[in-house]
């Protein structure tokens, strides 16, 4: 489920004042049923963090916030005790206050089930909470992490990322040994870094981010745009004094192109409900903030013009990537700056054209290399 606006955590809020939403529950449903151990990576503020408390609400049984949506009469409605990890609520800045603010956090979810963590670190800390959960309850444990990357991408261009990186990997290992206690595991992120306990020791998981059937899990089609915010899109025309089609092809331009299976154009949420609200075309996305390691990235790289037009590349590009010596094509890519414009099967292997998704992000991205370069170079 994807809120125009809105926290999922307010489900009840959200239908009492009668919002909007795009029903994204049946590719939920898919997920649940098609597997148990997820990764999606996603660019920022594209609905990752709604999809994670999408999930939360799922696997406490509350039914009653679904009334309506795909999913409603298919789920069985089973509480699961769920721990969710959002790394942006945990201070990382030093490898020290990363741990002590790791177990804090995980004493505060602890205590939400009334329970007392008597282990001291953040690995033995979530290995017991774990297995508490599991013997209060009864029930094997969901874990779903958001932004299990940021730790290590905060610090890609400073001395704490070695440290940083192998405390993070440890901690992932525990659900490894943990495994036969879970029920269900998502992470999102916006990169996926190869070497780490994710994709390796632990029980590796289904990477469905250039997946066709998770395609539009985050972000809005062109028909759910125009299915679900009609009266968004016809008051903006108004106001704007230009016709409806006319908006939608303004619309389009600047907002969309973003995919994953090159086929499937998707909106980005947060431009979009920005746009509505402004009733304004701005490049709402790039002016939320850019990563400050991207940033330092343009400013150290000597080839960011070749990104300015597409390119073929293989599948390589999207396997992994060592936070160390991570390149500029795979980085823009993660980050939002490029995406997938078609794909094509030579002889069996994929190849993938890349390339700016829309307007706003190409005058993003020229403003960024002007600035760091000190460059006037052209973009169509």
């Amino acid at each position: 489920m994807q809120q125009l606006g809105i926290d999922t955590q307010s489900f009840e809020k959200l239908r009492s004042r009668n919002c909007l939403y795009v029903d994204k529950t049946e590719s939920v449903y898919r997920m649940i049923m098609g597997g148990r151990v997820y990764f999606l990576s996603r660019p920022r503020r594209f609905g990752k963090s709604l999809l994670v408390s999408t999930l939360e609400a799922l696997f406490k049984g509350q039914k009653a916030l679904f009334e309506g949506l795909y999913i409603y009469d298919k789920w069985e409605w089973e509480e699961y005790p769920v721990i969710k990890i959002d790394w942006t609520g945990i201070n990382h800045s030093t490898p020290e206050e990363m741990e002590n603010s790791l177990v804090l956090y995980l004493i505060d979810i602890a205590q939400n089930y009334q329970l007392t963590l008597e282990a001291k670190s953040a690995i033995d800390c979530f290995r017991e909470l774990i297995e508490s959960l599991q013997e209060k309850t009864g029930k094997d444990v969901v874990i779903l992490i958001d932004e299990y990357d940021k730790p290590i991408t905060s610090h890609l261009t400073d001395s704490h990322l070695t440290a940083i990186r192998t405390k993070v990997d440890n901690f992932y290992q525990v659900m490894k040994g943990s495994d036969n206690y879970l029920q269900f595991v998502l992470l999102t992120g916006v990169s996926k870094f190869w070497g780490s306990s994710v994709f390796s020791s632990f029980n590796t998981p289904q990477d469905i981010s250039l997946r066709k059937e998770y395609a539009a899990i985050c972000g809005y089609t062109q028909e759910e745009l125009e299915s679900n915010f009609t009266e968004y899109i016809d008051r903006a025309a108004e106001y704007l004094k230009i016709t409806r089609e006319d908006l939608l092809e303004q619309i389009s331009y600047r907002y969309n192109g973003y995919t994953w299976d090159g086929k499937t154009a998707i909106y980005n949420p947060f431009s979009i409900m920005n746009f509505f609200e402004n009733r304004k075309f701005d490049n709402y996305w790039p002016s939320a903030g850019t990563p400050s390691f991207l940033i330092d990235f343009i400013q150290r790289s000597n080839r960011m013009d070749d990104v300015l037009k597409p390119m073929v590349v293989s599948s390589w590009v999207f396997d992994g990537y060592d936070p160390a010596s991570i390149s500029e094509i795979p980085l823009l890519f993660q980050t939002g700056y490029l995406t997938v414009k078609k794909l094509e099967l030579i002889n069996g292997i994929p190849r993938y054209t890349l390339g700016i998704p829309n307007k706003e992000v190409s005058e993003a991205l020229l403003t960024h290399l002007q600035k760091a370069c000190g460059t006037s170079s052209h973009m169509e």
